[in-house]
């Protein structure tokens, strides 16, 4: 038999140009169809770090004068993996905890609510089952979701694997509740902390600790596992680090690596007492920055891993990857140590996003954003339809065409923890209004003073921005029924801001002398509870 086909007489010509034509059509209408077929989504990444100080990181150093982003001197570590992140996309520099403590944080930033409408006010609250997340939406649209790490948004329950109510985060075999356990494990029966006491009971134990069981890396694998598993299909996956909250320990070799530097002590933290409002008062208590460091150089080679995992599967370019965090660590700034007040240390986080073909590289925002808008923010960068109950704001063409829609105002707003006393803040990208229950206000002028010292709040030439702000906050209280706005003693210094003339002179109703013994006696355990916290031996 022949294998050869001769070109001669009419028939063989005449079949193969029939031949040629017929597979010319077909290859015509596969392209055709290739282009008619809707394009896949995006998978989502998100990298959430707990207490994580922004300054921390090169990309923010680099957005900061020298006095800024080396505010503990010339001791600095270097982050150049979430570095690139930036780099490949946008970096916004006033992104805030909309109530900058771990579970209230943490509900607004995946539900899209002010945290009191969640209804997690302060820690260690369930979250309501009425709330519906980013995670659960792309869930019902088709998405493979998971979920990694420290959750703390289902009550008090430590370390509480796997939580029943997943939030549409279907594989959330390796979520835990609450705690900042060092070490972890695969068994049999499931994940568990490693590090046990006599009992048996888990503990915050780092001795032992290596890269397969440290929570930074036992975390990390997980994910790049999660990647490889679910690479052909749209995936949203949260990795939650329990890591750089205190304890102040990491596993060698970052336990040793920034032990030679030198660190100094903020300016900040040299200001005198006089004068400071309760939220700002002076703490007692030591930490450890060179452990903290070595905690942030864990978490950034992790970050390594992951980025190297989506290039080896080709899920690079068709990833959006977030990095950011709950809230900041003061770590000495205004002699304080953690979290929960308005300063720019503890409220202002670390956000950068890569989306490629989507934002330019490069790209900064400077408009104030909280983590009340990540939710709306995310699903409009995705094109996914959000529910319709969802407060924040969709910050979304800030990021891809770096301009904001016409209606949108250049405004955070922040609370403290607990329903009515405490502090609210209206933060944009210069100024900072603080109102309490417990002071008259501050005003923050973060251009020409950025270690907030100096409150300007009386000082007529800022008479415009007080009125401004205090306006947003009087709208806020409103529109999202926080029953701290409607405190009468915040009702009465915004009711000045708004419309007074002249000198502030506060007008808030007197407390009865037993109300304030009250007050003290409440706030002696409160203080005794900070000091312990700020303790480099604490367990959070």
């Amino acid at each position: 038999m022949r294998n050869d086909l001769v070109l001669t007489g009419k028939f063989p010509l005449r079949a193969l140009v029939l031949a040629l034509a017929l597979s010319a059509a077909l290859s015509v209408g596969k392209r055709d169809a290739r282009a008619d077929a809707a394009p896949r989504r995006p998978n989502l990444l998100i990298i959430h770090t707990d207490e994580h100080n922004f300054r921390t990181l090169g990309c923010y150093r680099a957005t900061l004068p020298p006095e800024q982003a080396l505010m503990w001197g010339e001791a600095v570590v270097e982050t150049p993996h979430i570095d690139s992140i930036a780099q490949r996309g946008a970096l916004c520099t006033s992104f805030y905890a909309t109530t900058p403590v771990c579970s209230p944080s943490r509900s607004s930033f995946v539900s899209g609510r002010y945290p009191h409408n969640t209804p997690v006010y302060t820690n260690d609250i369930a979250m309501s089952d009425q709330i519906v997340t980013f995670a659960e939406i792309l869930r019902r649209v088709g998405y493979s979701t998971g979920y990694l790490g420290k959750w703390h948004l289902d009550g008090t329950g430590k370390p509480q694997w796997a939580p029943e109510r997943k939030f549409g985060f279907e594989d959330n075999r390796y979520m835990f509740n609450r705690g900042h356990w060092k070490q972890l494990e695969d068994t049999a029966a499931g994940p568990r902390v490693k590090a046990t006491n006599a009992a048996g009971e888990p503990t915050y134990d780092v001795a032992g600790a290596d890269e397969q069981s440290f929570a930074t890396d036992f975390l990390a694998d997980r994910t790049v596992e999660f990647i490889r598993a679910h690479r052909d299909r749209p995936f949203c996956l949260m990795l939650s680090l329990p890591d750089p909250h205190g304890p102040d320990t990491v596993r060698p070799p970052y336990d040793t690596m920034f032990q030679h530097q030198t660190y100094r002590q903020p300016r900040s933290a040299l200001k005198t007492d006089d004068g400071l409002p309760t939220w700002g008062q002076k703490q007692q208590g030591g930490f450890n920055q060179a452990a903290y460091y070595g905690m942030v150089k864990c978490i950034d080679d992790n970050v390594g891993k992951i980025l190297d995992a989506l290039h080896q599967t080709g899920l690079s370019e068709q990833t959006i990857v977030v990095f950011t965090s709950d809230h900041g660590d003061l770590r000495g700034e205004h002699h304080r140590q953690n979290k929960g007040v308005p300063y720019e240390g503890s409220a202002k986080v670390p956000f950068v996003i890569a989306y490629p073909g989507k934002i330019q590289p490069g790209t900064i925002v400077h408009e104030a954003l909280g983590c009340v808008d990540f939710h709306p923010t995310i699903l409009g960068l995705m094109q996914v339809a959000a529910t319709g109950e969802v407060e924040g704001r969709d910050a979304s063409s800030l990021l891809t065409a770096g301009r904001a829609p016409a209606d949108w105002k250049d405004i955070a707003i922040l609370r403290g923890t607990g329903l009515e006393h405490g502090w609210l803040a209206a933060v944009t990208k210069r100024y900072k209004l603080v109102v309490s229950t417990s002071d008259e206000p501050w005003l923050f002028d973060l251009e020409n003073d950025p270690d907030e010292l100096v409150n300007r709040f009386r000082d007529s030439a800022y008479r415009r921005t007080v009125r401004e702000l205090g306006q947003e906050l009087a709208a806020y209280g409103q529109r999202f029924s926080d029953p701290r706005a409607a405190n009468a003693m915040i009702q009465a210094d915004l009711a000045w801001a708004v419309s007074g003339t002249g000198d502030y002179v506060s007008d808030r109703p007197a407390r009865p002398p037993q109300a304030k013994a009250a007050k003290a006696a409440k706030e002696k355990p409160k203080k005794r509870k900070q000091a312990a916290e700020s303790s480099e031996s604490a367990q959070p």
